[in-house]
């Protein structure tokens, strides 16, 4: 042993250290390399572990090459063999980077256990708020930040002020409006929840905070728990937050207008996507199943919205993903641009000379404005949002947005996989980190690199690499009335012959029901082949009724209307000059009801409605004598309708 160390003491220094410097260096990238590897958990299992027994043994081989060519003083071979040994620290150094950007990101994607939760309490610029102030409250104690944090917000404050209880958000804001209460305590998203909602356009602009409280909490995220992989069909909920600055914040608060479910089939690589409408009107499974826009929903954390939209849709919801808006901009860039059919204006085409215009990322209009052609093209990220959020240039408005963001979000997928360049690479994910929250833990995410590659390797075949169908709620007007606040609210109800069938293709999708196979085939040159879209054209069952007018109906259609609901039903008589009398209609016919028109039948228990009695008369003086007899005419007139629609009614 003396004898080698002194040999080894005799040879040339420089090359001496610098082998030393590169053992270390190598044992020192090497962990880093292995560290990373190891992380990539289903990734070419076998492959990765051969790579660290091959570099491994590599570093065995050149210790003790350059050892015993340094005791020979063989300089040459040892430079020469540390130069590839140099290469694989390059080698190591940059795959780490990239396997460090790719685990990170993955990471980041995961929500946190803790999120902050702010309750505001806001009023109306200039009014005035005291001791004596009235401030509406949620009434639903589950309520976060609607209702548990503002017990902690009166208490820091001292606030000993009358609170009125609302069971709906949209009650107490429209109670606000009309200053019926002086204040409201809302969540720390409600500008973003509400400012899409007709008459509440500038809600930021015209409230203003009075106080605040904010608590760190962890997360509630119970009633989602799936154990499912890429091996597995999976059912994911995209949903969006339509915010101003890019990143997404745990306490990133969304406003449910985007809600989308998408199913996948790992086996068959078939892919239905479904949005459904902001304005559905269902119940709203967190708050007692009360019927509500399905985007107020949100109002009450992202277990609401997914519960409600599982309720639905019949299906299970496997994971959550939710989306920054602003940071499509971001990805799309990445990958320098996606190939979108812009579609042409329907509804004021001419206002932007026949194109679609909606403003920036920023929410700017004037110079800012976005404009674009109508065509296939390429879109740039600014485009791309813009396209995704404009709704005002279209008839369908909000179903005609939802058809646009699948356009957008089909071509990000198809394009997703093609990058380049490693800064390509690094920019897309980064925009996915930065903007993209779920609850899969990054090794489910993982588990989607069999199914990743086998996608690009159909791109590659020049194969449709993936399946990608969309499925339909069709809706219809549902202009509710509110009876608390005195409004009505712009809905939209569900056909269930619709909702059946997109449930159905959901199911033929995850392969819980077999798909029908076709047997016959026919063709005409002279129709249009369309293909069958799930939901699509179904409109013969309507999800929900609203409260007719009865008004100058006989009462047999009252009648018939409350047995066919299970409605109990009172009928009072009006004399002329009592309450509810309605003379322009006839005698024995209904002249008033009590119950709103437009009340959600399905709140209804009881309805009554006032039938004239009698004409009402204005006596002459010239005439005296006649209309005394025709007085006492009309009274008999009278008695014997009386008489004539008792026997009929009962």
């Amino acid at each position: 042993m003396k004898k080698i160390i002194k040999k080894l003491k005799r040879s040339n220094p420089l090359v001496r250290y610098f082998y030393y410097f590169l053992l270390i260096a190598y044992l020192l990238c090497y962990g880093f390399f292995t560290y990373n590897l190891l992380l990539l958990t289903g990734i070419e299992t076998i492959i990765r572990y051969i790579l660290i027994g091959v570099f491994l043994f590599w570093f065995l081989f050149y210790a003790m090459y350059c050892f015993l060519n340094l005791l020979m003083r063989k300089y040459k071979k040892i430079i020469l063999m540390s130069l590839l040994h140099v290469v694989f620290i390059a080698v190591f150094i940059v795959s780490s980077y990239y396997m460090g950007i790719v685990n990170g990101s993955l990471s980041n994607l995961q929500d946190k256990d803790k999120s902050i939760y702010t309750s505001y309490l806001i009023k109306l610029k200039n009014a005035e708020f005291n001791n004596e102030s009235t401030i509406g409250r949620i009434s639903n104690t589950n309520d976060l930040e609607g209702y548990e944090l503002t017990l902690k917000l009166m208490k820091e404050h001292n606030l000993n002020n009358e609170i009125t209880n609302y069971d709906d958000y949209f009650d107490m804001i429209y109670s606000l409006y009309e200053k019926k209460i002086n204040a409201i305590f809302v969540p720390s998203n409600y500008i973003t929840l509400y400012e899409s909602t007709e008459g509440l356009e500038n809600i930021g602009q015209e409230t203003e905070i009075i106080y605040q409280y904010q608590e760190k909490i962890n997360e509630k995220n119970n009633t989602l728990s799936s154990n499912k992989d890429f091996t597995e069909p999976l059912t994911f909920l995209l949903m969006g937050v339509d915010s101003t600055i890019d990143g997404l914040n745990p306490n990133a608060g969304f406003n449910g207008d985007t809600l989308m479910l998408i199913s996948f089939n790992p086996k068959t690589l078939d892919t239905l996507m479904l949005s459904v409408p902001r304005d559905t009107y269902v119940p709203i499974v967190c708050n007692s199943n009360k019927y509500a826009k399905i985007n107020s929903s949100a109002a009450y954390g992202s277990d609401c919205v997914i519960d409600t939209v599982a309720s639905l849709l019949d299906t299970k919801i496997d994971y959550y993903v939710k989306i920054n808006f602003k940071g499509v901009v971001a990805l799309v860039e990445a990958m320098h641009g996606i190939e979108v059919d812009v579609e042409a204006p329907t509804y004021g085409a001419d206002k932007y000379g026949g194109k679609m215009c909606e403003q920036n990322s920023d929410r700017q209009f004037g110079d800012k404005l976005i404009c674009l052609d109508p065509g296939l093209q390429t879109l740039n990220g600014e485009q791309a949002l813009a396209y995704s959020r404009n709704r005002h240039l279209y008839l369908g408005s909000d179903l005609d947005r939802i058809r646009h963001q699948q356009q957008v979000v089909e071509a990000i997928a198809k394009k997703l996989l093609n990058f380049s360049t490693f800064t390509d690479f690094k920019d897309i994910f980064n925009a996915i980190s930065n903007n993209i929250a779920t609850n899969m833990s990054k090794d489910k995410i993982l588990s989607s690199y069999p199914v990743l590659k086998e996608m690009a390797l159909n791109a590659l075949n020049g194969e449709e690499f993936i399946n990608i169908n969309k499925a339909t709620l069709e809706t219809y007007s549902l202009p509710v009335y509110l009876p608390k606040s005195g409004t009505y609210t712009s809905a939209q109800g569900y056909y269930s012959d619709s909702l059946r069938d997109v449930q159905d293709a959901i199911k033929k999708t995850l392969g819980i029901t077999p798909k029908e196979e076709i047997k016959t085939f026919a063709f005409s040159a002279n129709e249009e082949y369309k293909v069958h879209m799930a939901g699509k054209g179904l409109k013969k069952e309507k999800s929900l009724e609203l409260m007719p007018n009865l008004i100058g109906s006989n009462v047999s259609v009252a009648e018939e209307f409350c047995a066919n609901h299970n409605i109990t039903l009172n009928k009072k008589f009006v004399d002329p000059g009592e309450q509810y009398y309605n003379g322009s209609v006839g005698v024995g016919l209904i002249g008033d009801q009590d119950v709103k028109i437009g009340t959600l039948v399905n709140n209804i228990t009881e309805l009554t409605i006032y039938i004239p009695n009698s004409v009402s008369k204005t006596p002459t003086n010239d005439n005296e004598t006649n209309d005394k007899t025709n007085e006492d005419n009309d009274e008999g007139l009278g008695d014997i309708i009386d008489e004539t629609i008792t026997d009929f009614i009962f």
